[in-house]
């Protein structure tokens, strides 16, 4: 990773390690960990809403252990100012003049813990930072380090004393997503990743460095996007802003986050071009939060995330040209997976290869001749199931029968019959009786 141009399986192996080391210290979907990664790969933000004691902090600080990067928790209060965000002019009486101390945003990851909890005064004085990555104080613009990412978080409970965040602010952020609550085996690992360690939370060791954290985002700005999927994302954009349950749809900067998002999304499986499953799957993290839905809508409880929905669903999804056979942007089927579900192929490719054919399974045909039990001379009864009749002649007369056997016993002196015996002396006697 050293050269500032990568191939995509390497920037996508990269990605890889960094997920596998957060997994490791935190619990989190994988679906959600592929978002937030997508977002940090584009340069954007992220903002995490979710009931306390979800691991929202500690995955934001996972994610900077494990990608090498300075890592910076604000707590956001209603008594927070904005210098307590971007930093002052402090007087130096060494100098004897006035000098800038910079304030918590100088560091690469910005935990904006409970950001709703602030006065809007202190939650705008992010959007500079987010934006133009700078921070401007008395007239002096300072550049923020690279790579600079705000990982914000809200509580949806307790809503009393909170401030919601304004439109124009979450649209700054790429992505929106919750982490929720984990499954059985999940909150079980967590236990034994707690009975296995003496310190009260998780951390780990980075597996990358911010250079290759700037290499990867220079990788997902060469992802190329065909123009059909343009339109794409443009048209799944005007479908939210047309839906009637809608009063502000996605922005055109919102176009530009999904956009970059689904780029990010290619690298992360390692392809130097877009799929429209990047677009779907990323969808509605992109999307969702930047939806002013109308009184009556938010009166009937719908959620944004049924307007994005809606619109995948009423939208013609365009074909790709590359000259991939996983390049069809099925929803139903990974692109750069096999299916190897039984349940999803067809009976004839998951049945199984172990079965011999006298256990005949579903649909199987009856046992070969040599595995057939010897038919009785005087059974004729019809067989209710056709089957293919042997060269000897099962259901011929036993007289016939006996002859046939007794000329090819001449042709081959170790003949046998159906059931797999020699012939015995008596047999030959009464067929020379019989001549």
């Amino acid at each position: 990773m050293d050269e500032p141009t990568v191939a995509p399986a390497e920037a996508a192996d990269a990605v890889e390690h960094i997920v596998d080391r957060v997994e490791d210290a935190a619990i989190v979907d994988d679906d959600v960990l592929q978002a937030i990664v997508a977002a940090v790969l584009a340069r954007g933000h992220v903002l995490l809403e979710d009931v306390p004691g979800t691991g929202k902090t500690v995955t934001a600080r996972v994610l900077a252990e494990a990608m090498g990067l300075e890592f910076t928790r604000i707590q956001f209060t209603p008594d927070l100012l904005p210098a307590d965000v971007t930093g002052s002019m402090v007087y130096d009486e060494h100098a004897g003049e006035f000098a800038f101390a910079e304030g918590p945003v100088f560091t690469n990851v910005v935990l904006a813990d409970e950001i709703n909890r602030a006065p809007p005064k202190t939650q705008a004085a992010l959007l500079e930072a987010m934006e133009e990555r700078q921070v401007s104080v008395d007239g002096e613009t300072h550049e923020l380090p690279t790579p600079f990412i705000v990982i914000a978080t809200q509580n949806p409970i307790e809503q009393d004393g909170t401030f919601r965040l304004p439109e124009a602010q979450r649209d700054r952020f790429s992505v929106k997503t919750s982490l929720g609550y984990p499954d059985i085996e999940g909150e079980m690992g967590l236990l034994e990743r707690r009975a296995t360690r003496r310190t009260l939370s998780p951390s780990v060791e980075p597996v990358v460095t911010p250079e290759t954290v700037d290499i990867l985002q220079a990788v997902t700005e060469g992802i190329s996007v065909e123009r059909d999927l343009r339109r794409y994302i443009v048209d799944l954009a005007r479908a939210t802003r047309e839906d009637e349950r809608v009063e502000i749809g996605v922005s055109p900067r919102g176009v530009q986050r999904v956009f970059e998002a689904a780029r990010a999304g290619a690298v992360i499986d390692g392809r130097s071009y877009v799929t429209p499953i990047d677009i779907k799957r990323l969808a509605i993290p992109t999307m969702a939060h930047r939806l002013v839905l109308t009184t009556e809508a938010t009166v009937e409880g719908v959620d944004a995330t049924d307007v994005v929905r809606r619109a995948l669903q009423t939208v013609d999804v365009p074909g790709v040209s590359p000259t991939s056979d996983d390049a069809h942007g099925d929803p139903a089927s990974p692109e750069t997976e096999p299916v190897t579900d039984p349940a999803l192929l067809p009976e004839h490719e998951h049945a199984d290869p172990t079965a011999s054919a006298d256990q005949p399974g579903r649909g199987s045909q009856a046992s070969s001749p040599d595995d057939r039990q010897p038919t009785s001379p005087t059974d004729h009864r019809p067989s209710t199931e056709p089957r293919q009749e042997p060269a000897t002649g099962e259901h011929q007369d036993p007289v016939s029968s006996k002859r046939q056997e007794s000329q090819s016993r001449d042709s081959d002196p170790w003949a046998s019959d159906a059931s797999g015996r020699e012939s015995e002396p008596s047999t030959r006697e009464e067929t020379e009786r019989d001549r």
